[in-house]
């Protein structure tokens, strides 16, 4: 799997550090812990400044009629457009309009200071990918979620800024089960978990949707844990998985309505293999096995879950990121199977009809 973290040439190191432990990559610093976000900041080689660079074109290339190419010097710059640029290295990081306003690294980062408000946060990660046009920071809340008796669930907040106009700043609320780390983003009720705040924004509506979302994470942890530890007392047979299973990993309205009028024949075998892995994942992985997930709707919710975490191949970790929490097909699947287990702990089988 490729990485795609940035290496900056002029000080030799990659942009990343993580606490204790070293990433899947073994790339960056590794450090004891981290309580500030300026120390991230330093220890993940992101303490740089971005600036708005005027559009130039070089010259115009014209013919003169006899197929003889003429060149013809000439500057004029392009109206409405800047490249972003690094000052340290000089790198240019994409291309942007007059309304964007670059937001630092450090003020990024500096979200969460402000945010915390007293509680305890502990940054774990940070980086920079590609030649540093996306940075990223994760951070943990000392506060947990338990199901059951002993089955925890930390709380992260995950920070993700660019420099080449390709998005906004996105800060997510997700929770990860420990056991296996598996990201449970769960969408309890109208709660969202994740804001995304404009680079056209100022520094006040950046930092009121920063405490926004702190006060959104505090309602969905209370909330989850209720719905978690629900779900883990509510038993689903192994037949009753594999319709779950299926309906949660449907692609579209056409595969999900064979499955619902029991067409089984008309599933392409594709989407059978693939149902099959995320199955053999809920009945074969240990994590699987516990008194909170062994045939319990929580095990159900973590079975789809738990496969785009921990079996699913991604190309790079930037892609599996964006799956996984920013809107591609890892979280609108867990999206899927968290409305189906909470219908099924609701209703029981009869979510699937009389088939």
């Amino acid at each position: 799997m490729a990485h795609n973290i940035h290496f900056n040439e002029n000080t030799g190191k990659h942009s990343f550090f993580s606490v204790k432990e070293k990433a899947w990559h073994g790339l960056g610093l590794i450090v004891d812990n981290c309580g500030l976000s300026s120390e991230a900041i330093a220890y993940a080689g992101l303490d740089y400044d971005v600036v708005k660079s005027p559009l130039f074109t070089t010259g115009i290339t014209t013919g003169n009629g006899d197929g003889v190419t003429i060149h013809e010097p000439g500057q004029a710059t392009v109206p409405g457009y800047y490249a972003t640029q690094r000052i340290d290295t000089g790198q240019v990081l994409g291309v942007v309009g007059s309304d964007y306003r670059v937001v630092q690294n450090r003020d990024a980062f500096t979200f969460f200071d402000s945010i915390a408000d007293g509680k305890g946060i502990r940054y774990e990660t940070a980086g920079g990918l590609g030649s540093g046009e996306r940075i990223f920071i994760t951070a943990k809340i000392d506060d947990k979620i338990i199901v059951g008796k002993n089955d925890e669930i930390e709380q992260y907040l995950f920070l993700t800024n660019s420099h080449d106009g390709s998005g906004s700043i996105t800060v997510a609320f997700t929770p990860i089960r420990v056991v296996c780390q598996n990201t449970l983003n769960a969408v309890v009720g109208s709660l969202s978990s994740a804001v995304r705040i404009r680079h056209t924004a100022s520094a006040k509506e950046r930092l009121a949707s920063a405490h926004k979302l702190m006060g959104m994470a505090a309602k969905i942890s209370v909330q989850t844990e209720a719905v978690f530890n629900k779900w883990a007392k509510v038993r689903i047979t192994d037949g009753q998985l594999r319709r779950l299973i299926q309906m949660a990993m449907a692609p579209g309205k056409e595969t999900l309505g064979k499955i619902q009028d029991s067409r089984f024949e008309l599933l392409s075998t594709q989407f059978n293999n693939l149902v099959d892995r995320v199955y053999s994942y809920a009945m074969a992985s240990p994590e699987q096995n516990l008194e909170t997930t062994a045939g319990t709707v929580f095990g159900a919710y973590n079975a789809v879950t738990g496969y785009f975490q921990n079996v699913r191949y991604y190309n790079t970790a930037e892609h599996k990121a964006k799956s996984i929490l920013f809107g591609g097909s890892a979280s609108q699947r867990g999206k899927a199977a968290f409305k189906l287990c909470d219908r099924f702990a609701t209703h029981g089988p009869e979510i699937f009809g009389s088939n």
